[in-house]
């Protein structure tokens, strides 16, 4: 709880993956995937309730195991390739608010397990982000690796020519403006913010700006070998 406002952590798990298959528990470091966003959530000083929605009975189990609250198995229909994410969220809400009437949540806060370097001290921030803000929302971005303004369509033939423009020609990075990307970590809003406008991102939404470093997504083997590099470079 924070500023008498109760928040809910939910972590969505389902079993399928085409780019790597069984990414939510595959091991880091010795522990699932899953696990790393779990007890990062327990180590916040603000989420009131950690649930996971989940489809897949062997996720169910890790996460109950890493002391995750797993209420119900996600039905089959939200836990398709094509199924998104705020369908999830909007399921669990009103899971909620049909069957734990002892508790309702004002706020809450989505952790995807394939960002499993963001930290207890990003999620308490965020939080205390959106009250210093006012706002309705709050999700975290990074620094773009890869400056947008060095890149460009090509066209068929490969051709180089106009690839960067006149106006950035022959400057050094530093002189150019800052561009983030959304870094798939921190998602949190009203509760009755998301079922009005069916989304995280509108009018009263502010980032949080998290470090590179702590913003890979895993998505494949690459990206869970280079988690590792950053955990033991960084001391995550």
């Amino acid at each position: 709880m924070y500023r008498e406002k109760n928040i809910l952590g939910l972590i969505p798990a389902r079993g399928g993956s085409k780019g790597l298959p069984r990414k939510n528990i595959k091991p880091l470091l010795g522990k699932p995937l899953i696990a790393w966003t779990i007890e990062q959530a327990f180590a916040s000083r603000y989420l009131d309730k950690v649930v996971v929605s989940t489809d897949d009975k062997e996720i169910a189990e890790i996460s109950k195991k890493y002391g995750a609250d797993v209420p119900f198995m996600r039905p089959k229909e939200l836990a398709g390739d094509n199924t998104k994410g705020i369908e999830v969220v909007l399921h669990v809400i009103d899971w909620l608010k049909e069957n734990d009437k002892q508790k309702q949540y004002d706020l809450i806060m989505l952790l995807q397990p394939t960002s499993p370097l963001r930290k207890a001290e990003d999620i308490d921030k965020a939080i205390e982000l959106l009250f210093l803000k006012e706002a309705k929302a709050i999700v975290s971005v990074c620094e773009v690796e890869h400056h947008l303004l060095w890149a460009n369509n090509l066209p068929e033939d490969g051709s180089m020519k106009d690839f960067i423009r006149p106006e950035i020609m022959n400057k050094n990075r530093q002189e150019l403006p800052v561009f983030y990307r959304l870094n798939g970590a921190i998602y949190l809003a009203y509760c009755n913010y998301i079922k009005k406008y069916r989304s995280f991102i509108g009018e009263k939404t502010f980032a949080y700006i998290m470090p590179r470093e702590r913003s890979i997504d895993i998505d494949s083997e690459v990206d869970l070998n280079l988690a590792e590099v950053l955990i033991k470079i960084f001391k995550l």
